[in-house]
């Protein structure tokens, strides 16, 4: 070994400490995995990135107990689609968009996964991975010298240019940018805001915060990305705003900038074997809307508690090939979505009429709800085995319980990232605890005052707020095949510690 370097073994390593990768790592603690993350950057982002949390987003964080210490943030109930309003109100208590700066995202969830125990190495920038069938082997340059990580597993959240997609040669079909959009927070300036303004020469859009500082977005149309090595600069916005707004930005102080383009790529597999891939590392999309930040928070919270239990050796087969299955659909989807509002923000002329279209569209209720339910998450439903049921496959919706321990909430039931065992039936629970109680380590068994006639009786939720098995009684041999589906083998039939 060379001088200098130290060298580890850890259950799971994660590649990358933006969001997607410390929300990863805390989701794989409170399942009980031993997790090592590498990240570069000294500290959370400065920057002003990603802003918006959506309602789904909003529901996991609520899940994990991490909305008190955010406080209130800025609430905004409309959004947009293709830059035409649209009213994101649904039923969830976090209907609409909510800003947080991305830098109080990572801190937020930095401390709770270091509550929980993850080895997160700031300063570390990985050089190189090598995915064996048995193990996974890593080497970083930290600021004593190299370090090197083997791993059962190895996660890369490592963003829109990850150096391990690149450097596993992994499938990653679609196409570059073609328009791009440049960003800026300067201070000093005194404009209107805009709301996605489409004026002759291109697309404008100016919002001030609270602290003075305005956001200033501009996309001249017929314009083609140029090549960069780091961001824009400041005379480059400007120019650009003054052209498309006649608006002069040039005396401001710049204190971010960046641009982005429209390419939309996505991997053809989000697990390599004992590698994965979430986040931006997964999927490339311009960040219309917030939902490149928020796609990938929630794949980190469909993948932890999987790749948990597998690493644990209680995984049902199949358990952590689900993770593609579910997610890459999902992205399929977003990455849709995304194309179609690219078109209708960057294209000239030629957009006005499906502009035009869509905006008689949205007034008509099941089109809003529909488009609503799409960017915010709400109207994920994933492909689940069993007998038909409205909320199968779909999120746990928000409700207040009474329960033999007191008032709670659905979410709040969640907290210990274990699945649950939702008894509202009515009657005694004996039989259906009893049915229960071979994965009770894994699976909470709760008993809950009835809720409405339109609500299931009885529900399986797994960790990250899915149901996956719902009736409406309370059979008590019921939920005992998707227990073994998403639960694994009940314990009494393992090793004890298992």
């Amino acid at each position: 070994m060379a001088v200098g370097t130290s060298q580890a073994h850890t259950q799971v390593l994660v590649v990358g400490g933006g969001p997607v990768g410390l929300l990863l790592a805390g989701e794989l603690r409170l399942g009980g995995a031993e997790v090592t993350l590498l990240e570069p950057r000294d500290a959370p982002t400065a920057e002003s990135r990603a802003s918006t949390l959506h309602a789904r987003t909003m529901e996991i964080l609520d899940s994990r107990g991490l909305l008190d210490p955010l406080g209130t943030p800025p609430r905004e109930p409309r959004g947009h689609f293709g830059g035409i309003p649209l009213d994101l109100t649904l039923p969830s208590p976090y209907a609409g968009q909510w800003k947080v700066l991305q830098q109080r995202t990572e801190e937020l969830l930095e401390d709770w996964a270091r509550s929980l125990g993850a080895t997160i190495l700031r300063g570390h920038e990985l050089r190189a991975l090598t995915v064996a069938e048995d193990r996974v082997e890593a080497e970083a340059a930290g600021p004593t010298g190299a370090v090197r990580v083997t791993a059962d597993y190895a996660v890369a959240c490592d963003g829109e240019d990850s150096f391990v997609r690149r450097l596993t040669g992994a499938d990653f079909p679609g196409h570059d940018a073609r328009r791009d959009l440049l960003r800026a927070d300067v201070a000093g300036i005194e404009i209107p805001d805009r709301r996605f303004q489409r004026l002759a020469g291109g697309l404008a859009i100016a919002a001030r915060r609270p602290d003075g500082v305005t956001r200033v977005m501009v996309h001249e149309f017929g314009s083609v990305p140029r090549e960069r090595t780091g961001g824009p600069g400041f005379d480059e916005v400007a120019d650009a705003w003054k052209r498309v707004t006649g608006e002069d930005i040039s005396g401001g102080t710049p204190l971010w900038l960046n641009s982005f383009g429209d390419a939309c790529r996505q991997l053809s597999a989000y697990r390599h074997g004992r590698l994965l891939f979430a986040g931006d590392a997964a999927h490339r999309q311009p960040p219309i809307g917030g939902q490149a930040l928020n796609h990938g928070l929630q794949d980190a919270a469909n993948l932890g508690w999987k790749l948990a239990a597998t690493v644990r050796g209680r995984a049902a087969d199949g358990l952590l090939d689900s993770y593609h299955t579910e997610r890459h659909a999902v992205g399929r989807r977003v990455l849709t979505n995304i194309e179609t509002q690219a078109g209708l923000l960057f294209g000239g002329d030629d957009s006005n009429a499906p502009r035009s279209l869509l905006g008689e569209l949205i007034g008509l209720e099941p089109v809003r709800t529909h488009l609503a339910g799409m960017i915010s998450g709400l109207d994920i439903r994933y492909e689940v085995e069993g007998a038909a049921h409205p909320l199968l496959g779909a999120r746990l919706p928000h409700a207040e319980l009474i329960t033999d321990e007191g008032p709670t909430t659905t979410f709040a039931l969640l907290r210990t990232g274990r699945g649950i065992l939702l008894d509202r039936s009515g009657g005694d629970g004996t039989a259906l605890r009893a049915a229960a109680a071979p994965w009770a380590p894994r699976v909470r068994t709760i008993k809950a005052l009835p809720g409405a006639e339109s609500e299931a009786d009885v529900l399986l939720v797994r960790p990250d707020g899915h149901v996956v098995w719902a009736a409406d009684d309370a059979d008590p041999t019921g939920p005992v095949p998707a227990l073994r589906r998403w639960f694994g083998v009940p314990t009494t039939h393992r090793k004890a510690g298992m």
